[in-house]
């Protein structure tokens, strides 16, 4: 199984996650939608950033190594493309949760 098949799988959950939050959202406050948008864009972007940082980092002094016939070849730095999926998926995850969550206990 490469990267991309693994990360396919758990994005595809987290889409399902984040889709549910955004309808229980909408129904909630149906203004708020553009808020959330800059929110999860912000914390996806911040996320990012660290997580090139940090990975190219962890790569070089040999922390962690990937099996080069099960990664794409696109690189930020030297970390593959596909390890930059878990920052992604944190990004949108968590706070779709906490949305989720967050809605039932108001209930």
């Amino acid at each position: 199984m490469t990267y991309w098949a693994l990360n396919a799988v758990f994005l595809g959950v987290v889409a399902v996650v984040a889709v549910l939050a955004a309808v229980v959202v909408r129904r909630a406050h149906p203004d708020a939608r553009r808020n959330l948008l800059g929110v999860f864009g912000l914390t996806a972007g911040l996320l990012l950033v660290l997580t090139a940082l940090f990975d190219n980092v962890m790569i070089a002094i040999g922390l962690v190594g990937y099996d080069e016939g099960r990664i794409s070849g696109a690189f930020i730095g030297i970390a593959p493309l596909e390890d930059f999926a878990y920052a992604l998926a944190a990004a949108v995850l968590l706070p779709s949760l906490w949305l989720l969550l967050g809605s039932r206990s108001r209930a």
